[in-house]
Formats: structure tokens, sequence, C-alpha cells
């Protein structure tokens, strides 16, 4: 066996030496090329022949066995330099050639596995739409690869026949709660239909001329978070007009947590529609096939609903959004914190709207909650006319804050520490009972109950929802 390192060369060969000379010319360039290996050795099949070499020259020696004993072959030449060169820039032209393979292999295999929200998978819903009348109901968070989704559909030659926007309207830069009129889409010349101004249903005659609706907004999985009642009555509406309805699902970023209390229906408003918990742990798609699947929707007549899930999603990916989904919950932070803070919009304490951190603090202006200072401030598009408007307020800065899910621990410490000073902390005891989906909450508060104390009282209706919830999971739990 032939056999080399770096620093000597030696030859054991049981044959004249001629004969190893001229194979050591017909093998090197084959042991370059195709027996080099990770320990610096070089091999050739069936020879017992030894070579090392230096960075100038290579020298090779010969011990022959005979009957009569061994002897030392002198040096006799030098390999050409030539040879070496030659054969180790094939070697590299191989290996660069099979490292680019490997890239392509890793980077494919990382392509099947990238996360592509529903309104991405133009194959599976393009079709769908083909000599179709389309109306959309959409906000800013419906992008496709940097472009808007009625941007991208007009591209394709898909019938948009008009927009119907949810509470902040098309563009997302409206108040929260404001009323918004009808309008046309600056753009596009596409007619916008508000669904959160006079009306919150559309109305027969901007659906008549419809055969299918897409809906694609992002959620952020609150049930008082009004899009998903929009989606409900945009659902409503399709079913009783023989419509097909299309979802073109998105992540939920708090997917993971199924918290609070499950809302009565004797509480539901358009802050709360469905007997679901505050943190419901499902995307839209995933709501949009229970509300059908339960029976939440009027009528007996069957809603034509499809939705385009996202690929590549769990509920073990932390998944943040690109784009705001509203004005004052402009980051993950306030996403997280949200379903935790929202109950105080009924109370005299401040979230931070109207300042550049909203839902992530918390404060009053009597009431000392905390050491941090903050003024809210009238912000155009996002609190017009926010709580305690060029007040001084102390309380707590949350923005570095881990807490997630529902936690109800600030809510009743709170309520304590407006009680010791005697001032009054509920406001809208009725709008309060909206945002839980019951009054059990509030007199739970109100009678001292502890926190532990509280989820104890809605343990087991969530444990109903889960499982009430299981046939319509389109993601691993």
């Amino acid at each position: 066996m032939l056999w080399a390192r770096r620093s000597e060369v030696h030859f054991h060969q049981t044959r004249p030496a001629s004969a190893i000379s001229f194979e050591m010319d017909t093998y090197f360039t084959h042991v370059i090329k195709h027996e080099l290996n990770a320990d610096k050795r070089i091999y050739i099949p069936n020879k017992t022949v030894a070579l090392s070499y230096s960075v100038k020259k290579i020298r090779y020696a010969q011990h022959v066995t005979e009957k009569k004993g061994s002897f030392l072959m002198q040096d006799r030449a030098y390999f050409s330099m030539h040879l070496i060169r030659r054969d180790i820039s094939v070697f590299n032209r191989y290996f660069v050639q099979f490292i680019w393979v490997l890239l392509l292999i890793t980077l494919k295999v990382e392509a099947s596995d990238t996360l592509a929200v529903g309104a991405a998978q133009l194959d599976k819903y393009l079709p769908m739409l083909k000599d179709k009348q389309v109306g959309l109901v959409v906000n800013q968070s419906a992008q496709v690869n940097g472009a808007h989704l009625v941007d991208t559909l007009l591209a394709h030659e898909v019938r948009v026949i008009r927009i119907f926007s949810p509470e902040h309207g098309f563009r997302g830069d409206q108040d929260a709660g404001a009323h918004i009129d009808n309008s046309v889409d600056a753009k596009t010349g596409l007619p916008i239909v508000s669904l959160y101004g006079a009306q919150k249903h559309p109305s027969k005659e901007t659906l008549e001329d419809l055969d299918v609706i897409l809906f694609d907004i992002q959620d952020v999985g609150v049930r008082f978070y009004t899009y998903i009642s929009t989606m409900h009555n945009m659902m409503q509406a399709a079913k009783e007009n023989g419509i097909a309805f299309i979802v073109l699902d998105r992540p939920n970023p708090n997917i993971r947590f199924v918290a609070g209390p499950v809302l009565d229906n004797e509480f539901r408003s358009f802050v709360g529609m469905h007997p679901i918990p505050i943190l419901h742990g499902m995307t839209v798609g995933e709501l949009a096939l229970m509300i059908e699947g339960e029976g939440w929707l009027l009528g007996k007549q069957r809603l034509d609903l499809k939705v385009i899930s996202v690929t590549n999603y769990d509920a073990s990916i932390e998944y943040s959004l690109p784009i705001a989904p509203s004005p004052n919950l402009p980051n993950q932070r306030a996403i997280h914190l949200y379903p935790s803070l929202c109950l105080f919009e009924a109370t005299a304490v401040s979230v931070g709207r109207g300042t550049d951190f909203p839902f992530q603090t918390f404060g009053h202006h009597k009431v000392k909650l905390g050491d941090f200072e903050f003024s809210p401030r009238s912000i155009i598009g996002a609190a017009r006319y926010p709580k305690l408007e060029g007040m001084q307020v102390w309380g707590k800065d949350l923005r570095h804050s881990a807490v997630r899910g529902f936690d109800l621990t600030w809510f009743v410490s709170t309520y304590e520490q407006f009680e010791l000073n005697n001032e009054r902390f509920i406001l809208h005891p009725d709008f309060l009972d909206k945002l839980a989906g019951t009054d059990i909450l509030r007199l739970a508060v109100e009678q001292g109950l502890k926190v532990h104390q509280m989820e104890a009282i809605w343990e087991k209706e969530l444990k109903t929802f889960k499982e009430k919830r299981m046939p319509y999971l389109l993601y691993n739990r």
C-alpha cells in the first residue's frame, strides 16, 4: 500500500525500482484527486508504497526485500511540481463544487422550513379567485412579501371589487373606537366600506356583486380585540348571501396561552362575541372554523369556508409581528402585555395611551402606583383624547417586563391601593364586565379574592373549552 504524510517519503515494495518509478508517475494524480482524506494520508489500493513530500520537492526511496537481504535505493529523481499543482487544482475545483452542492441543499431545506403566512401562498388561493368578483376584509397588516394584498391581487389581474375595513381603518391609522366613514382608496380607486362606523355589518348592496370574500388581518389572540368580531360579522353576511369566505391565516403571537374567564352570552358585545376565554390560543383561521363548526353563526345553511393555513408553524414558534396590528400595540412587548392591561380601560388608570409606549405602562395622577412618571398627550391617529391628558402620572414602567398571558396581579393590587386612598377605581363597571365577558371577575375583585382564587373559578370551563376547540386546531400545540 502507498501512504503519504507531509514530513517524509518511504517506499516498501517487493518489485524492481523501475516499476515503482513508473507507477509513481501513473498513480500520483489519482492519489491526490481521489484518495485524500482528513488525516492527510494518501492511499493507493494494493500498493505497499509509502511516500512523503516537502513543499519544494518529493523524494522517494525503495527498500527491496530479496533472499540476500535488502538495500536502500539512493535518491533518483524529483517529482515535477506541476503535477502536484495540477492535481491539487483539480481537487480544489471538485471540492468547491461539492461545497456549492451542500450549500444549495441546505438553502433548499431551510426554504422548505420557512414560515409562510396564508397570504404568501398565492398558488393555493389564486385559482379560487379566477373569474370571480372579490371583496377584501383587510387593513395595513395584509402584506405579501412587502406589498399590500390589494396591490398583489390587482397585479395578478384578480377582479377586486371592494375593500371592507375594520376598527382603525384600512391603513390602520385611526384612533381606537373612532367611527370611520366609507371612503375611496387613493392609490387604487377602490371603494372602502367601513365596518367600524355607523354600521358594523355590511349592507346587502355592498355584497350583491361579490362571489368571494377574503379575510386577511393580523390578530393578537385576545377576545376583546375587535378584528375577530369583524370577521364574525363578515362570515355571517357571506353565509346569508351565499358568498364563499376564505381566511388567509396568520400566526397568533399569544398562541401559547389559554386563560381568563370564558364569555357568558349575557355579556356578549362587539368586544366579545363568542364563548371563548380572554386568551383563546387560536389563530383567526382556527377560530373561523370553530365559529362555523359550533353553529355560532345564524342560519341552517353551511358557509362555504376555506382556510389557507400558515406553513411550518406551531405553538412553539415565537412569532414577531412585522407590522403593528393597531396604533396602540406598536411592538411585541405591548402585544404580550395587552391581555393583562386592557381591563384598566374601564378604570381611572391610564395604560399609556397618548405616550410613545402604550400598553407598556400604567399609572394614575393621584394614587401613586410607582416611581415611573409620564404625561399622556394627544396623538392624532393613536390617541386623540387620551385618559389623564396633560397630567403628571405616576406608575410602573413595563417596557422590560417579562409578564405574558393573562395576569391579574397588577389589576388586583391597584384596586387595593385605590381603596386605601379612598379613590374610585372602576369607573365603568358595565364595560369592565363586557371586557371580562362576565361580572364574576369584577365581583371577585370587589370581594377581595386573591388572584389564584379567581383563576380557580374558571379553571373548569377553560378545560372544557380546550376540549371543544380540539377538532378545529390546524397547528401542533
